[in-house]
């Protein structure tokens, strides 16, 4: 699927067409920057669903904040429940950056705890950016920070689709080529498995 499709309960309202309208004659013109203003609950998410739909190209939507980007992300999934709506934010539970304290000669080390799940939806983000057109990213400030050249990604991913026959010894030796390692029992991120005829 490469076209966005909404879905909502109710239908857009005139003040809100209007305002979808010049958004898209506008984007058409060229116009680099515009605002849409709106007092909370006055539909501006929805708006911008209905613009997404009507350019139907790939989309980044980016929050100054880690709580917003979440409400979005959970709204704009209920809208296109049918495209790839992703995630991506700082992976970070806890940052500490370096710090030197010269009044008592003292150096703290930069300390972190990096969220696996978190960090499981950027890499979702990124794959579904390479390989999607119908994408959806909220992300937030964070973003800026890139995840690594996408290309790079790109050749170090395997494609894998249902339906496709793979013989196993192949698999696992493009896998630990591009350093996965087999592992049984610690499985974790960059780790695989064989289990008879099923790779986790």
């Amino acid at each position: 699927m490469d076209s966005f499709r909404l879905q909502a309960p109710y239908e857009i309202s005139p003040d809100q067409q209007q305002a979808t309208n010049e958004l898209l004659q506008n984007i058409e013109n060229g116009k680099q920057r515009q605002t849409l203003l709106g007092v909370t609950g006055s539909g501006k998410t929805f708006v911008m669903a209905n613009v997404i739909q009507k350019l139907d190209r790939p989309t980044l939507i980016l929050s100054h904040n880690k709580t917003l980007a979440a409400q979005l992300y959970e709204e704009f999934k209920e809208y296109f429940p049918e495209n790839s709506v992703k995630y991506f934010v700082s992976y970070y539970d806890y940052y500490q950056p370096e710090a030197y304290i010269p009044s008592k000669d003292l150096y703290i080390e930069k300390e972190s705890q990096v969220n696996k799940a978190i960090e499981n939806l950027r890499f979702g983000a990124m794959n579904s950016a390479l390989t999607r057109k119908d994408t959806i990213v909220v992300a937030s400030v964070s973003c800026i920070y890139n995840i690594g050249d996408p290309e790079n990604y790109e050749n170090k991913s395997l494609e894998l689709r249902k339906g496709h026959e793979f013989n196993l010894t192949d698999l696992a030796r493009e896998l630990v080529a591009m350093r996965y390692v087999r592992d049984t029992y610690d499985f974790d991120t960059g780790v695989f498995r064989i289990n008879g005829d099923t790779v986790e």
